[in-house]
């Protein structure tokens, strides 16, 4: 370090030393003429580099500050005479009490985090969780993909572009309110769920190393916790509301709904009855079967399942009995026009859960006006029935888990039972099969198999 009157021609001339930086300050001129500013200094690297600096200690924090003023030379040149013109200005605010190096760097903090915030919107957090979901393999991504497309992003830019921190329940009200101004309760329920979802997603990441697809978020709380959708006839019969939500068909009840969709010479009564026939597997999984999926030979089709927590699809194989097999044909039709078993269309795109629920609608309808049914009758209904019905008919748990692929999530059957149930099953939609033309008679447990 050396004290000199700063001229062009001596910092023009200043050599740097080999491995260290070097700190040379400014000193008045010795006629005592010309502007000298306490701290002013000039640093140079062992490179070579030149940069002016203000070096003051800070009144309110006492820490010394070196605050840069410029780089001598640079482009533009910054001279000798405009960096002491810069260290003026900052002098003065330190000698009124300020801080010109902190403040610069909130300055640069704040602008930094609005940037960060204007690109931690609304859809780029949905989007964010569509890429969490592609990254773990869930097959869900493209239906909520579409959904935010179709509900979010598109119809409501302005929303969309919203600050994920600004985001509450009364800012995405607009995107519920069309969906249940135009009857479809549905939809609504889904968006909700899928954005209730995204911000879990987000919140959960903080604590998870191995969750990246949201490091750009700070979600501490999910804003959308208490969004509802509540259809309009909620809460006008209660009873009868939980017992569709959660009840299950009798037997004789199930025998009519086999005989009103086995009348169905159509392809969406093939639907139904592949449905019902393979033990209600969700309607997710059925959609994704194309022609790959079926083993004639083995008379079965093959289903992945992503439900839960799955990093990877587990496969599920179900047995096809005859009738479930004549039902898979006749959803193809005898032009079938493109892969997708589980279809309406040929085979052209696959049946979505709507097309389902819609054909089940029709035929409940019908049921309930008879009096042949006592609730309206979804693929849930048709799921727990299919469940229940076999409990009944002394068919054991895990066989029931098997068939229906749920409830498999333990030690012992992700890493140690590798018994494929294959009979087993077959031997529990047989007893399903039956039960829909004759009451079933107290049977006994099937004999245990000794496992593969």
């Amino acid at each position: 370090m050396a004290k000199f009157r700063f001229t062009d021609a001596n910092l023009r001339d200043l050599r740097p030393e080999p491995g260290r930086s070097v700190i040379h300050y400014d000193e008045p001129a010795p006629t005592g003429k010309g502007d000298f500013i306490r701290g002013f200094a000039m640093q140079i690297t062992p490179a070579g580099r030149k940069t002016f600096l203000l070096v003051y200690v800070a009144k309110q924090s006492g820490r010394e500050r070196r605050m840069v003023v410029g780089e001598y030379g640079a482009a533009p040149r910054l001279t000798l005479a405009a960096a002491r013109q810069r260290a003026t200005t900052l002098r003065v605010q330190v000698d009124a009490g300020r801080d010109p190096w902190q403040e610069g760097k909130d300055q640069r903090a704040a602008a930094e985090a609005a940037t960060v915030r204007s690109k931690a919107t609304l859809a780029a957090l949905l989007d964010a969780y569509v890429a969490h979901l592609k990254l773990a393999g869930k097959a869900s991504a493209k239906e909520v993909e579409a959904t935010v497309e179709r509900n979010v992003t598109k119809p409501f830019p302005k929303i969309a572009a919203l600050p994920v921190d600004v985001v509450n329940v009364e800012a995405v009200m607009p995107l519920f309110r069309k969906l249940t101004r135009a009857g479809k309760w549905r939809a609504a329920e889904k968006l909700g769920a899928h954005l209730r979802a995204a911000f879990n997603a987000a919140k959960a990441s903080r604590l998870d190393a191995g969750v990246v697809s949201f490091a750009e978020f700070d979600v501490r709380a999910n804003p959308l916790a208490e969004l509802k959708v509540s259809r309009p006839d909620e809460g006008a019969d209660v009873e009868r509301e939980m017992q569709e939500e959660s009840g299950a068909l009798s037997e004789a009840e199930l025998r009519h709904y086999w005989q009103a969709i086995s009348r169905l010479d159509t392809v969406h009564g093939a639907m139904l009855r592949f449905h019902l026939l393979t033990g209600g597997q969700r309607m997710e999984q059925l959609s994704r079967l194309t022609m790959r999926d079926w083993d004639r030979d083995a008379g079965t089709v093959t289903l992945l399942d992503t439900k839960g927590r799955r990093r990877k699809a587990r496969v599920h194989i179900v047995p096809l009995l005859p009738d479930a097999r004549a039902a898979l044909e006749a959803m193809r039709t005898d032009a079938p026009a493109g892969p997708h078993l589980f279809s309406v269309s040929a085979g052209t795109r696959a049946a979505v859960p709507h097309t389902l629920a819609a054909a089940m609608r029709e035929v409940s309808e019908l049921l309930v006006d008879k009096d042949q049914v006592s609730m309206s009758i979804t693929p849930g209904t048709i799921r727990r029935t299919v469940e229940t019905r076999l409990a009944a008919s002394k068919i054991g748990k895990d066989v029931r888990a098997q068939l229906q692929s749920h409830g498999l999530g333990g030690v012992q059957d992700r890493h140690y039972d590798r018994h494929k149930y294959l009979d087993e099953k077959r031997e529990a939609l047989v007893v399903l099969r039956a039960m829909m033309d004759t009451p079933s008679k107290p049977v006994e447990a099937p004999a245990k198999r000794r496992k593969n």
